[in-house]
């Protein structure tokens, strides 16, 4: 039987995907003017989610990102459909969750370093 893994090794695998999400978006905002362009996104969360669901089972190292390209956003003249605004809001929202998961790995650090010294 497999151990499940600690919620640190989830908060990982969520900062691991977070880093990932942030470069794709960076790589969509330097391409913001390249002719033929086509936007992509960091599918993560829902695999990591499937981790979770599937129990005792979980293998954390097999958790990969899906890098895709949407297809469904206008395009403009060039073919290029990334929209710096959307890009932006996607930027803060991806640091937002980044922030989350350094807090909450943080404290559960604190958590464990404060049982090891209770005596």
């Amino acid at each position: 039987m497999v151990k499940p893994p600690a919620i640190t090794q989830y908060l990982e695998a969520a900062l691991k995907g977070a880093s990932i999400r942030q470069s794709v978006i960076a790589n969509n905002i330097a391409n913001l003017n390249s002719p033929g362009y086509r936007r992509s996104v960091v599918e993560f969360e829902k695999h990591l989610a499937e981790a979770i669901e599937a129990g005792d089972d979980v293998d954390l190292d097999a958790i990969r990102e899906s890098i895709l390209q949407p297809m469904n956003t206008p395009v403009d003249l060039n073919g290029n459909d990334v929209s710096l605004e959307i890009e932006i809001g996607e930027m803060i929202k991806n640091n937002a969750m980044y922030k989350t998961y350094m807090r909450v790995l943080g404290n559960t650090y604190r958590k464990m370093a404060s049982a090891i010294q209770t005596p």
